[in-house]
């Protein structure tokens, strides 16, 4: 349980129009900005970016983090983020093909969850998580909702909880969660962790499945997803800017502007 359950051998990587998330299904990708939703084909043509995807909301967000998928329809937690506190969640759904707003869920302020850095579809039950990248005890619980009322269906508590998680993905039955826990001042990686979370479950203990030595350079890894049909991780990975309380502030030396890039890794079962 507490080993690693694949290997990851990096194929390569795609400077894309996005810092947040990435997903994929069938013959397309898309990735999410902090204001933007590109979708791609799948070698990596743009094929169509919406620079103003915040119209439709009845109240204000200005920001969208790790997305998903399932059945040309993108998950989205969206919220209002500015210095390290969010508020005004959403969990949004846009048309996969339009890239525009089709509808929100009712968020429950009484989860406790203070901000969304990711969200996940879980097929195989018919439910959607939610991450947090704001630590203490909003940071500690993944949250749940139904996949097709939208309603709130609880919350689970990580054992041994990575710190600043960025994004969440589901894959052959477990969770996999990028973190931001690597300082990259002092060219610290980052990592993905995966837990397992049994129906009915209160808890789940959180594995660490894989440390990102071999990206470019140590920024802020974001986002994550997987290639069903051809056993791919991929991986959404910033470069360039400093990130204080989770926005950029400034750029390293070498570097005038931020680039996002989608590393994607081989996977074989240990």
């Amino acid at each position: 349980v507490m080993l690693p359950k694949y290997r990851y051998t990096l194929n390569g990587s795609h400077e894309v129009k996005g810092r947040q998330g990435v997903c994929s299904e069938g013959d397309y990708y898309w990735v999410s900005g902090s204001t933007t939703l590109a979708k791609y084909d799948k070698d990596w043509n743009l094929l169509k970016l919406n620079e103003d995807p915040f119209k439709g909301y009845e109240i204000e967000v200005n920001h969208i983090a790790d997305i998903d998928v399932y059945n040309n329809e993108l998950y989205i937690g969206a919220e209002y983020f500015m210095d390290g506190v969010g508020k005004n969640i959403q969990v949004a759904v846009y048309d996969g093909d339009t890239l525009e707003l089709k509808r929100t869920f009712p968020f429950e302020p009484e989860s406790g969850q203070l901000e969304c850095s990711g969200i996940a579809v879980n097929p195989d039950n018919g439910t959607v998580w939610m991450c947090s990248w704001v630590g203490e005890e909003s940071g500690r619980y993944l949250y749940s909702y139904d996949l097709k009322s939208g309603e709130y269906k609880g919350k689970v508590h990580m054992q041994m909880p990575p710190q600043w998680l960025q994004g969440i993905a589901y894959y052959n039955g477990s969770f996999y969660m990028t973190a931001d826990d690597g300082t990259a001042d002092d060219k610290e990686p980052d990592h993905l962790y995966r837990t397992t979370i049994e129906d009915g479950a209160t808890d789940c203990i959180v594995t660490l499945e894989r440390t990102f030595d071999d990206v470019t350079l140590q920024g802020e890894i974001e986002g994550l997803t997987f290639d069903h049909a051809k056993n791919q991780l991929l991986l959404l990975y910033n470069r360039g800017a400093r990130i204080v309380l989770g926005m950029p502030k400034g750029f390293y030396d070498g570097y005038d502007h931020e680039i996002s890039e989608v590393f994607v890794y081989d996977m074989t079962e240990r």
